[in-house]
């Protein structure tokens, strides 16, 4: 069994085929979810949100009350572009079990929050991959260039989108750049080389949340989908920071064989 990227579990990518008690989060009291829209699309950000640019995210994640591996997010400036870089390691027992390391490069329209490209190398167990993604706005076609490093093998597959979407660790600031009003939903296409996937984002409520690097008031939200990478790994939810950065403070990714929570260990400079 590997893990597959998905929003969260692209970072939380520490697999071992295991059953465990699945931890769901306590529910949040809200007024009834109005639905912010009915169309998925991609919105330019807020005029006050600014990308955390110059620091790095450093996550520990827990798997069974064990340190699973670690993980981090990163954003820049690129010219015109944004750059977002983020990893994934395996640690300790678990690596020992199946070994991940991971590393993604995403660029996005600074201004549009479309994405252009992410470039993935993956280790998880014995398969190795590298893969480009590039997405074509204007033909509407996302092409993906992929390279089996085990046996060598190329293949190259062009897939239609909305012509706007996000990315598997772009999406992690895109939901951080909309409202996140209490109780809303919103709704954006995401692509990670196959079909173009809606992802709902639902936001429960306001919680007090304690992590390495502190004590944050968030903002919870829940991911779902109705196909894809997201269904297939499970319920994921995350943890923004309640003031005008929106961090994602804490991850949490509850899956058919146990939960991963993903806290914020530190920021780098």
């Amino acid at each position: 069994m590997r893990p597959a990227a998905s929003i969260a579990v692209s970072l939380l990518a520490f697999a071992v085929p295991v059953a465990q008690q699945p931890v769901r989060p306590q529910p949040v009291q809200t007024a009834e979810r109005p639905v912010m829209s009915s169309a998925s699309r991609i919105v330019p950000p807020r005029a006050e949100y600014k990308l955390p640019n110059g620091r790095k995210f450093v996550y520990d994640v827990e798997w069974r009350l064990w340190s699973a591996g670690t993980a981090t997010l990163r954003t820049d400036a690129a010219g015109p572009e944004q750059r977002v870089t983020a990893s994934a390691d395996s640690t300790g027992v678990v690596a020992l079990l199946y070994t991940v390391h991971d590393s993604f490069e995403a660029f996005l329209d600074s201004k549009t929050f479309c994405s252009s490209r992410i470039t993935k190398k993956t280790e998880e167990g014995f398969r190795k991959r590298e893969m480009q993604i590039r997405f074509d706005s204007v033909r509407r076609k996302a092409v993906l260039n992929e390279k089996n490093l085990n046996s060598g093998a190329t293949k190259q597959v062009e897939r239609d989108t909305p012509g706007c979407v996000t990315d598997v660790v772009s999406a992690f600031y895109y939901i951080a750049s909309l409202p996140l009003a209490q109780g809303a939903t919103y709704i954006f296409p995401l692509n990670d080389g196959g079909e173009t996937v809606d992802v709902r984002v639902n936001v429960e409520g306001a919680e007090e949340v304690t992590t390495p690097a502190g004590t944050y008031n968030t903002i919870r939200v829940q991911l779902e989908a109705a196909q894809g990478v997201v269904k297939e790994r499970g319920s994921l939810w995350i943890w923004y920071s309640d003031d005008a950065e929106r961090i994602p403070v804490q991850m949490r990714a509850r899956l058919f064989w146990g939960t991963l929570t993903m806290r914020l260990q530190r920021v780098e400079r």
